[in-house]
């Protein structure tokens, strides 16, 4: 059985081997045949929309990743599995969220990338993963921590992308 809490750790040199280890993740999330909520956090720049890109690509999406950062979320909802793409850097107040609907999207098999998820506390749920950057040298630190039990199978099974 999967211990909650588990994680995984990585040092990525690049914007290549954040986007691989997106789609790594990606690969797994649709072999769970489940959906998958997962929380992206770390300053500006840090990496976030470039994961979230090899996640979305990892998924079957072919065009163009970019930050909602205006529109609070971007749907691609016909890849392997539906997903939805929220950044809430500008959101107000969380009960906004509220407003848009926010938990029709956690409803089913959906995959939701949430960057910034603390100015959503309290009307988002847990999530399977989170995935937090911090700067280290010329790179980024990246941990991807377990909160759910779905979310410590797929570390269990993740192989490792780059130096851990």
């Amino acid at each position: 059985m999967a211990v909650f809490g588990n994680e995984r750790r990585f040092f990525l040199q690049n914007e290549a081997e954040t986007e691989a280890l997106g789609q790594e993740v990606a690969r797994h999330v649709i072999a769970s045949e489940r959906g998958f909520t997962l929380f992206l956090d770390g300053d500006l720049g840090m990496g976030k929309t470039t994961m979230s890109r090899g996640i979305m690509r990892g998924l079957g999406h072919k065009g163009a990743v970019k930050s909602p950062t205006y529109t609070l979320v971007e749907p691609y909802e016909d890849l392997t599995v539906p997903a939805y793409h929220f950044d809430l850097y500008r959101l107000g107040d969380p009960e906004e969220l509220e407003y848009m609907g926010i938990r029709d999207y956690f409803s089913g098999g959906n995959v939701c990338l949430i960057e910034w998820p603390e100015r959503g506390e309290g009307l988002l749920p847990e999530p399977d993963i989170e995935i937090h950057f911090e700067r280290e040298g010329d790179g980024r630190s990246v941990v991807l921590r377990a909160g759910t039990e779905d979310g410590a199978d797929l570390l269990n099974r993740l192989e490792l992308v780059g130096n851990s």
